[in-house]
This record gives C-alpha cells, structure tokens and sequence, in this order.
C-alpha cells in the first residue's frame, strides 16, 4: 500500500507543485494518514526534491515516480474509432499516452488509445467493447489501477485526459517514442510551473 500511496502524494505535488497546499492538505487530498504523508514529504525534502510543499526539482521528482510506479492491470480491445466511442460513454475515465498526449502536446500520432476506468465498472466496460469490437489485441487499452489516477482530469475537445503529470509518467513508462514526446512535454510542463 505505501507504493500507492507515495504515487498519491506525488500526484498531488506535481498537480500543485508551488508549495500553496498544506501537508495537512495533501494527505486529505491524497487520502493518506497526515502522519504518513509528513514522514514521506520529510524523506522528499532530504533527497531535494522539494523544500516544504514547494517541488524544486520537477523533473527529478517525475523521475522518482517513474522509478516506484506500479503498472496498472491492462486490458486489451479493437474497436473503431475509439475516440467517438468515448464521447458517448457515461462511465468515469481517463486518457494517457499516445491519446492524451496528442490532444495535449500534438507530438504523437494516436496508434493506441489508453484509459484508465474504476475496477468497480471493469465489467460494465468490457460488455460495451465487446459489443463494439473485439476482444484482444487492439487500438484501445483498458488500465485498471488505484481511483487516484482520475486527480485532476481534465476535459479536452469532449474527452477525459489524466493531470499532465500522470500522463508524464506513463508516457516515460510506455517507453520508445513515448519517451521522446514525455522529454518534449516535460520540457513545457516544468518551465510553466
């Protein structure tokens, strides 16, 4: 459970990394004990990524993430037009990678859409693909983790995108040109904030 939560608490520092939250705050926020999130951001602060609530190294913070994330279950399909089909979805979801990044960033061209759903609607999301394409192999991936990742999602031209860190994260995960267009977005991401 601590590799969760310590995901949680860095999300919601690189969601708000100019020191404005409390610790009180981003334990509520990150829904960790205050205890656990103080002992944790202690440990932050004596490796020098942040300086109370403040990140003062973005980019080495996202690389910390990167080294301790837990890869969510995944889940894979063929439908057409991926995009559309989410549009008229009801059920609570998130973009990240090739998706959100395009629609983000406008580096990579869309070869798979990736979304994060509740573990809770797995089944309801798995009837609906299944009844608009194929099961298996595909253009669009169902990733299952901790809810934490819907954290600051934002609607972008009709779609649910995760917060740009988490996109970050999963890009550097997802590897190969993924990588070039997370050097790219990290670039903005980190001179913005």
């Amino acid at each position: 459970m601590h590799g969760v939560k310590r995901e949680r608490i860095l999300r919601v520092l690189l969601n708000r990394p100019d020191g404005t939250l409390t610790k009180y705050r981003i334990a509520k926020l990150s829904d960790c004990s205050t205890s656990w999130t103080i002992e944790f951001l202690k440990n932050l602060e004596k490796e020098g990524y942040v300086k109370g609530t403040k990140v003062v190294k973005k980019k080495a913070l996202l690389e910390y993430w990167v080294s301790i994330i837990r890869r969510p279950v995944h889940y894979e399909f063929f439908v057409q037009s991926p995009t559309e089909l989410l549009k008229d979805v009801e059920m609570e979801y998130a973009l990240t990678t090739y998706m959100a990044e395009n629609l983000l960033n406008h580096h990579l061209f869309p070869t798979r859409t990736d979304i994060y759903v509740h573990k809770a609607d797995l089944l309801l999301w798995k009837e609906k693909l299944s009844e608009k394409g194929l099961y298996g192999k595909g253009n669009l991936r169902l990733l299952v983790g901790d809810n934490h990742v819907f954290y600051k999602k934002s609607k972008i031209k009709s779609l649910w995108v995760a917060s740009i860190p988490q996109v970050l994260v999963d890009l550097k995960i997802e590897g190969g040109v993924c990588e070039e267009a997370y050097d790219m977005m990290v670039r903005r991401y980190v001179r913005r904030n």
